[in-house]
């Protein structure tokens, strides 16, 4: 019900206004044919000044000239409405001029008075003054403008539709705002081209005002000399001072309205109010303000010319010269700190929105509270020292880790750490705050006390002891450890155990972005044609899965491209890129030059090579060993490994090509460092050394 009721009063609204425009429109058009009294001229002449102000600061104040699109229909009433003003002000000056100056109402006689000051001269020079000035400079230009301005905007409604529906296309906007843009663009047609129009309104309204003057002059001395009996020289007097003062009162409006126009039809592209464009603009140049500021202070010192004026002038520039930058870098700081407050909001809004709380973290170490209260502390050397990690492993490995977080976590236990991947616990261990870690492994321990440990990254034998006895310990030939290394350490582990489930298929787009042009284009021959980029990923993850570095990722992909149109499953190119990366594996892992290989006995090579089922193409497709099988050789190669890395060699195990994936399966779950290579996979003039063999 009240809806309805609201929608009656706007449509009464509505109606009522309406009605009132058509009656104003009528009223103008009577005036042309109806006489009026002095007082009613005068009204409608302070209401045709008025109007002409008002039009012009809404031209001052718009921020684009769409906004003011109804100004050729307002430029035509106000118009109208001057010459119906001039016609009953005609009428009145030639009907009864010989009354006197106040022959045609009060507001004629007053700017007779104030701008001839006594002298008719003087206001005929002034009004031709002001008609020039309307119509040879301000009409010209404006029209000129308002021309150009709708030709080329005619000419660029093509190329806009034509932009319109390419972003639309693209799904860069949806229906409703391309309709919005369409709109906008038809109302910037239709308004430049009926500027083109409006504007020979202004300039008919000088050359009609002209006109209109002399006729009153000439004709008004005619009728005063001959029906007034008055003689030239008083008619002459009364008739134009009443003429021109019903010229200068047409005119004011006249280049009031005329400004409104050009500067309306200058504005053009840019956007916002008349005085934010002009002193932005000339502000943002104080350079030349103070060159401006220069030349007028050598105007000033000069002989013959007044010095204050030019000095005042030249000081006003220069302060302002100096004051503009102050006020930018004000302005800039201002905005900055807004945006930085704004993107803190955002960033507090995000954590704590349900969204933000799904996403995990690829790499996390979350400490107990005293771990937190210890190593936070001193924030900045381990930020430090986990991006001098990241960097590491970006040199090592061909591309660039996660950014890895640490937090506190009052749900752990206060001295324990927890490394997690992916929001998932992948290792824990216990730190000891205020002591140190001495690594022994099977030799000797340090004469000093303390508590037995394994070392977290490798499982080797410890002792934790106390601070005061790190001097002691070095003394006796070992180097202690702080906790803070000793979790880096073992977080450096961890990510090197797990690099093939960080590298993600963003990290993998943006390796091949970052590519020289060439192999762009091998790519583009490549994928998606023989490989997808997930099948790509899948052989980078495979190498990486046994730390092999992907840094040389030219030539994994020429290796890939070499063998890809004839097998496709990632395996099969991962071993094949791993034949062609044999120089690079075993440059990796030579110790000192030397190439330490730990071989399979004869044994062994027939066993796995029985255990390979073959399909008739003679590809492997199923791994059937006995289990008994893999117990014994778990048991034999535990024992020849384990007694080489207790003597702190670094070597490879070796094994038939065929066969290598399936003892690198079975042997990771005792060593998951171990490297084991195919017989391929040793380089050419790579110095090996044999340390033995499991049999």
């Amino acid at each position: 019900m009240a809806t309805s009721v609201a929608v009656q009063g706007v449509a009464a609204q509505t109606s009522t206004r309406d009605i009132g425009f058509a009656i104003g429109i009528v009223v103008i058009l009577t005036v042309l044919f109806l006489p009026l009294p002095a007082i009613m001229i005068d009204v409608g002449l302070a209401f045709s000044i008025a109007f002409a102000v008002l039009i012009l600061m809404v031209s001052l104040w718009i921020h684009r000239p769409l906004e003011f699109s109804a100004f050729p229909t307002v430029l035509l009433i106000a118009t109208m409405l001057r010459l119906s003003l001039n016609v009953a002000t005609t009428r009145l000056i030639l009907s009864n001029g010989a009354e006197g100056h106040t022959a045609a109402g009060h507001v004629i006689a007053g700017f007779a008075n104030f701008v001839m000051g006594g002298d008719f001269v003087i206001g005929v020079v002034v009004f031709v003054i002001l008609i020039t000035v309307n119509f040879l400079v301000i009409t010209k230009g404006a029209t000129r403008i308002a021309e150009v301005g709708a030709r080329f905007t005619l000419d660029a409604i093509p190329g806009k539709q034509m932009a319109i529906d390419a972003d639309l296309n693209a799904g860069n906007i949806d229906e409703k705002e391309a309709m919005r843009r369409r709109r906008e663009l038809e109302e910037e047609s239709s308004f430049f081209g009926s500027m083109d129009g409006a504007s020979k309104f202004v300039r008919g309204d000088a050359i009609a005002g002209l006109i209109i003057t002399a006729v009153n002059i000439f004709g008004g001395i005619i009728i005063g000399v001959t029906r007034h009996e008055m003689d030239l020289a008083h008619a002459a007097d009364v008739f134009v001072r009443l003429s021109v003062g019903d010229g200068l009162v047409t005119q004011i409006p006249a280049l009031i309205i005329s400004l409104a126009a050009g500067l309306l039809v200058s504005k053009g592209g840019t956007r916002g109010s008349a005085e934010m464009t002009v002193f932005s603009q000339l502000g943002n140049y104080p350079r030349a303000l103070g060159v401006a500021g220069a030349v007028l202070m050598a105007l000033a010192l000069a002989p013959g010319l007044p010095f204050l004026p030019f000095a005042i002038l030249s000081g006003g520039f220069f302060f302002v010269a100096i004051s503009i930058p102050k006020k930018i870098a004000e302005a800039k700081a201002a905005e900055e700190a807004v945006k930085q407050e704004a993107e803190r909001l955002s960033q507090e809004e995000a954590r704590q929105s349900v969204k933000e709380q799904l996403k995990t973290a690829e790499i996390e170490i979350a400490l107990g509270k005293q771990l937190s209260t210890a190593l936070l502390a001193s924030q900045g050397e381990l930020g430090h020292r986990v991006g001098r990690m990241r960097r590491a492993f970006a040199k090592q490995y061909g591309f660039v880790v996660p950014e890895i977080r640490i937090s506190d976590d009052l749900a752990i236990p206060g001295k324990i750490y927890q490394i997690k991947i992916h929001g998932t616990v992948v290792a824990s261990e216990e730190l000891r705050i205020g002591d140190v870690l001495v690594i022994t492994g099977d030799g000797p321990v340090p004469d000093v006390p303390g508590d037995e440990a394994r070392e977290p990254a490798f499982g080797m034998k410890a002792l934790w002891v106390s601070e005061m006895f790190a001097t002691t310990v070095k003394r006796e030939g070992f180097n202690p450890v702080d906790p803070m290394s000793v979790m880096l350490t073992h977080l450096r582990e961890v990510i090197r155990g797990n690099l093939s489930q960080l590298l993600s298929y963003k990290d993998m787009r943006s390796l091949i972005e970052r590519l020289e042009p060439e192999y762009k284009r091998l790519v583009e021959e490549i994928i998606p044609s023989q490989l997808s980029y997930s099948g790509l990923q899948a052989v980078l993850k495979l190498l990486l899965a046994e730390r092999i570095s992907i840094r040389n990722l030219h030539l994994i992909l020429e290796s890939i491209a070499e063998i890809v149109p004839h097998v496709r499953r990632a395996e099969q190119l991962a071993e094949h890129v791993r034949v062609r990366m044999a120089q690079q594996i075993c440059g990796d892992l030579a110790d000192a030059g030397v190439l330490k290989v730990l071989r399979l006995g004869n044994r062994w090579d027939l066993a796995f090579h029985q255990s390979l089922k073959r399909d008739a193409k003679g590809e492997v497709v199923e791994f059937d060993i006995d289990p008994r099988l893999i117990e014994q050789f778990g048991a034999e190669a535990s024992k020849v490994i384990r007694g080489l890395l207790d003597q702190g060699h670094q070597f490879v195990l070796v094994s038939a090509p065929d066969a290598r994936p399936y003892v690198r399966m079975v042997t990771e779950r005792l060593f998951p460092t171990l490297p084991v290579l195919s017989h391929l996979e040793i380089a050419r003039g790579v110095q090996v050394k044999a340390m033995g063999t499991i049999s």
